[in-house]
């Protein structure tokens, strides 16, 4: 669902004018592997996606992407040498990152925080990419909301400087015939408070309300917040345990091709899955703590 630009409000502290919002876009979604990323790759893999050579990021984490058209998935994790991300080993295993798009992070972040947003100066870092002409570094810029302000996982905007060197042809031929993120899915206590956050980023004629809960359209992906009841209907047995957390982020709803071929794929690999007539299920606990809904 693609939304209109809104005005929002000036800080009435700062006396600034109004500022447009962001109309929000998806660049990728992470899931936090903690220190398991070998396992986690190869899960990964055998799920039936390509993926890039592991990165290391000068903030101490390492990463494989799973790349898409426009979007991607991230695994994140920590090296077992170094000194690891604490705010990757801080949250539990699962899907722990929403990040939406930004091609300038410091005008971003200069409107969110006049519009009242609780979001932090943008961060700068970059990774080394391997190329067949030789190292080239990976440069990004990200304004992160206050981890206080999100219960379920990680919220924040990429920026990215070298396009070219995380979009690559060859990184997007999957297996599995994923071609993109058509949803996400978290699970809140009071998804009102998630709404309000969305309404101050993007303006309230952003988010809808849906059953037992609110959607956010992201371009051509819905981001949609409702109760671990509706979480628990939908995906059933597959849906993450949450280990006891109130809110959580959930699941994916993957865009593919040919659910034949999906389904060709995990059974390649041998991964357990549930086969319906519109889509094909993937357990939590099959893919690192997400649960995947394919759907052609």
């Amino acid at each position: 669902m693609n939304t209109p630009l809104h005005d929002g409000h000036a800080s009435p502290t700062t006396g600034a004018t109004s500022a447009v919002l962001p109309v929000p876009t998806l660049d990728h979604v992470v899931v936090n592997v903690r220190d398991g990323m070998e396992e986690a790759a190869a899960r990964y893999r055998r799920l039936g996606f390509t993926l890039t050579p592991m990165g290391r990021h000068t903030l101490g984490s390492i990463n494989h992407l799973a790349m898409f058209g426009t979007d991607y998935l991230e695994l994140l994790g920590v090296p077992a040498e170094g000194a690891p991300r604490s705010d990757v080993l801080e949250w539990p295993a699962g899907l722990n990152g929403v990040v939406f798009g930004t091609d300038d992070s410091d005008a971003l972040h200069a409107t969110l925080a006049a519009a009242g947003a609780p979001v932090l100066p943008p961060l700068a870092f970059s990774r080394p990419v391997a190329l067949p002409g030789g190292h080239r570094d990976a440069a990004f810029r990200t304004v992160r909301v206050a981890r206080e302000a999100v219960a379920a996982g990680r919220l924040y905007f990429c920026h990215h400087l070298t396009r070219d060197l995380v979009w690559r042809d060859e990184w997007r031929r999957h297996a599995n015939g994923v071609l993109g993120i058509a949803g996400i899915v978290i699970t809140a206590e009071t998804p009102d408070a998630l709404g309000k956050l969305f309404a101050t980023l993007f303006g309230a004629d952003a988010v809808v309300p849906i059953e037992s809960g609110l959607r956010l359209g992201v371009g051509l992906t819905r981001v949609d917040v409702v109760s671990r009841a509706v979480v628990e209907r939908r995906f059933g047995n597959a849906a993450s345990p949450q280990d006891g957390r109130p809110d959580a982020m959930a699941a994916l709803v993957l865009c593919t091709a040919d659910l034949d071929r999906t389904e060709a794929a995990l059974m390649a690999g041998d991964v357990p899955h549930m086969r319906e007539s519109e889509r094909v299920l993937v357990s939590a606990s099959e893919a690192c703590g997400v649960a995947l809904e394919f759907r052609g």
